[in-house]
Order: structure tokens, then sequence, then C-alpha cells
């Protein structure tokens, strides 16, 4: 028998190594090295790996075609039954196209995908395939959740010949695998969830996605620090990577996009984990925006820009004198690193200083912050709280802070100023780039150009 060859494939980013090291070359990572036994290639056909890396048999063109000349004729997308799954996707479902769902345990993946099957399942055939649970199981959940099963074919196999055998013949319009670290080709000698298994698992129903022009739908697990569990790889060979976040303690979950071929990326989704499963939230700024009546010290709200809509979110800041010699620097939803360095542009173009504070500053409602836009928000909720001074209720602001203290415009700047005014707010700071020529009526926009003048607007 010829003797099997292996290689050595990094779980970070997907680079292989003939042998063993204990540093990734390519990402700098440390024992992220994990063996890959290599199955021999048929004669005259592509393995998995192969199609991953050169394109997907059923998508590839034989022939050389002028770009001027391609069909721009745009494919139909299937409804996924949810207004804010279709957002976050792009406008729908693309046939032929390949998703995959991320999140941490008990975010609510396989809710969200058995509620969107179940509906879907009343007007197109799909496959829902689970490795994880029996099918009583998933029979028992659907049940509690009071959802119609009729027209949903199951299927409880984690082997993707016998998966690619069921599907050929039943010809779903949506394939459902949950998940595919269960999933595993008989022919790779590796445990279900390795590197290898979960590429070239990944890579046959992609495959067999692209050629029959079906929706693909893939559970991934995330490892603790929060990324996609498995080799990088996984990711390049996808259409689109959404991920559910949301902690076990809170009513809320966001869906967003981080890769979409057939939308705008890190569009946002709110759901609610109800009694019933997941309900949609159409008007997410209304529950971000739920404050008590009495305006307390370092609140204040913010206009965020999340995919194509302008979402209001309440900042809090808390400072308290530090016992320490290296006082405490905490951010939840919001990178730690710009606070401390929005912090030392309060001190040296504000006057304010904050180096025997203890700063806390918290994003309610569980939104992470990614945009620079919260910049001076933060800052005025930060001098709010070290002077003990509540902010008018109807004060929103947005803008970015340059390190020479300058106010510098957002994108989409006009849009959030209308949004802030739909929801009733009366004043807004904001760069001077971004103040419209004539405010929304019954609204107050202050222009501010350096952060001393954002502070004489207060």
């Amino acid at each position: 028998m010829a003797k099997a060859k292996s290689a050595f494939v990094c779980t970070e980013c997907g680079a292989e190594y003939r042998k063993w090291q204990g540093q990734c070359s390519s990402c700098q990572e440390w024992n992220t090295l994990s063996e890959v036994r290599l199955s021999a290639a048929r004669p005259g056909a592509a393995t998995g790996s192969g199609a991953g890396r050169g394109g997907y048999a059923g998508a590839v063109s034989r022939e050389v075609v002028e770009l001027s000349n391609v069909d721009l004729s745009e494919v139909p997308r299937l409804t996924s039954t949810f207004e804010e799954f279709d957002r976050v996707l792009g406008g729908g479902l693309v046939p032929g196209s390949a998703v995959l769902l991320g999140g941490h345990p008990g975010a609510g993946k396989s809710t969200l995908l058995l509620q969107t099957a179940c509906k879907l399942a009343q007007q197109r055939r799909v496959l829902y395939v689970t490795g994880e649970e029996s099918l009583s199981q998933v029979a028992m959940r659907a049940h509690r959740l009071q959802l119609p099963t009729q027209g949903l074919q199951m299927l409880a196999e984690t082997s993707i010949e016998t998966i690619l055998g069921v599907a050929e013949r039943e010809r779903p319009e949506v394939l459902i695998i949950d998940s595919i670290q269960t999933t595993h080709l008989e022919d790779i000698a590796s445990a279900p969830g390795g590197v290898a298994q979960v590429r070239e698992s990944a890579a046959a129903l992609t495959r067999f996605a692209k050629q029959s022009s079906t929706v693909l739908m893939l559970v991934g697990h995330v490892t603790k620090d929060g990324t996609l569990a498995g080799p990088k790889v996984l990711e390049h060979m996808i259409d689109a990577s959404l991920l559910l976040e949301g902690g076990a303690d809170s009513r809320f979950r966001t869906l967003r996009g981080q890769k979409n071929r057939f939308g705008a990326v890190n569009e946002l989704g709110v759901f609610a984990m109800l009694e019933h499963g997941l309900k949609e939230v159409k008007n997410p700024s209304a529950i971000f925006l739920s404050r008590s009546e009495e305006q307390a010290p370092g609140s204040l709200v913010m206009v965020v820009w999340e995919g194509t809509r302008p979402i209001l979110v309440e900042v809090q800041a808390l400072l308290d004198d530090s016992a320490l010699g290296n006082p405490r620097r905490v951010a939840v939803g919001l990178d730690q690193n710009r606070l401390a360095m929005l912090l030392a542009v309060l001190h040296r173009h504000g006057g304010l200083f904050t180096g025997d504070q203890d700063v806390f500053l918290n994003v309610v409602g569980g939104v992470k912050v990614l945009e620079t836009s919260a910049d001076l928000a933060v800052l005025l909720a930060v001098v709010s709280s070290l002077q003990s001074r509540p902010l008018a209720r109807e004060l929103v602001v947005f803008g970015e802070v340059g390190l020479s203290g300058e106010i510098r415009p957002v994108p989409s700047g006009q849009e959030r100023i209308v949004e802030a005014a739909k929801h009733g707010f009366r004043r807004a700071i904001v760069p001077r780039a971004n103040a419209p020529k004539q405010a929304p009526e019954g609204m107050e926009v202050v222009a501010v150009d350096k952060l001393a003048d954002a502070l004489e607007a207060l």
C-alpha cells in the first residue's frame, strides 16, 4: 500500500507546511498547526480543497466572454420570512449561494434556522439536516416554539456522502446543515470537526449548491474569543458569513454580516428572544432608548450607522476616584484602546485631567459600536460624569475626534440627524461638515470644529 501523505495546516490562517513547527510563519500564531492526512485524488476528479482554491466545477465557464457581454439579469431571491434576516443577507437568499451562520452556544443559531425552515417549507422544498440533535429533539423544539411542521423534510445524518445522495434525490431549494463541525467524509482519516474534515465537507456541499442552484445554509461554531472555529479557508469558500451575537442574560440578539458577496457588509439585524423563539425588532432605536425618567450624569445618546440605516443608542460613562497607581479603563461595546486615546485628547485639548480616575464605559443594549462616529459622544459623556452634571434628554451627538482635537465628519450625517429628529430629539452637536443647510423642523443643530467648541456648546 502507498504511504499516506500528510501536511500540517494552520487552524487560524489555513497555511500549509510539510512538517510541524511551533509558530505559523504566515499569521505569527503559536501552536496552531495540526496534522492533516491527504487523501489521494481520483484520476480525472478534483478534490474538495482544490475546488475551494481554484473554483467550483459548476461555476467554471469553459468559454472566454467579454465582461460587457455578460448577462446582467438579476437572480430572483428567496425571502427568509424574516425582514431583519433578509436585510443582513442583502435582500434575501440567493439560489446557489452558501451562507455560514456562526455564534456562541445558546445564541439561537439553530432556533433561527428552524424557524426559517418551518416557514419556508410551507411554500418551498426545504431539507434540514441535523448532526447534533435527534429528530425527536428537533420536533420537540418545533412544538415548543409553535412552528408549522408540515412539509419540512428532516434528516439526522453526519456523512457527507449520504447527505449529498439524499439531496440529489429530494432536490431541495434550501439545504440546512446543523452543523458543519459534525459532518465528515469517509475517505478522510480524521475526526469530525478537524481542519481537513471541515474544509473538504464544506467544499463538497458548496460545490453541490453551485451546481444545483440550491441555497446552502451552514451552522458554524465559534472559539472562545468569538472567531469562527475551523480552518480560515472555510470563510473564503462561502458567499456570506453571518454572526449571531447576544449573551445568555440578554433578551436581544444581533445578527451582523461579516462577509457578503450579494449585499452590504456589516449590516445589522436585531432580534428579541421570546418564549416562542426569535422575533425581529424592526425599530432597534426604540428598544435601545428605553431610558429612565430621571436623567443621570454620564448618559448621552449617539447615532451610529449600521450597514444601511442609522441606529440611536445610549452610551453611559462613570468616573470614580482611583485607589490604584494605574487607573482602570473599562469599555463594554467599544474599543478599549480608543477610549485611552480619547482620554488623552480630552486632557491635551480640553483641559480636563482623568489620570486619577477609573473610567467605565458601557453601550446600552449589548450593541458593539465598530465605527469612529461615537468619539465625540464618548468624550461628552465622560465630561458629564466627571463634572457630575447631567446632560439634556433631548440632546444627541455624533462625530469623530482627531488627535489634534478637531471634530471630523462621518458618513451619512444628514440621515443621522433626520433619524434623531424622528425620535423626538431637539438638539444635536455634530461636525461642521455634517451640518445640513436646513435643519429638520424643531431641531437645533450645533456645528463644531474643535473639541473646545463642543464643550462650550454643552
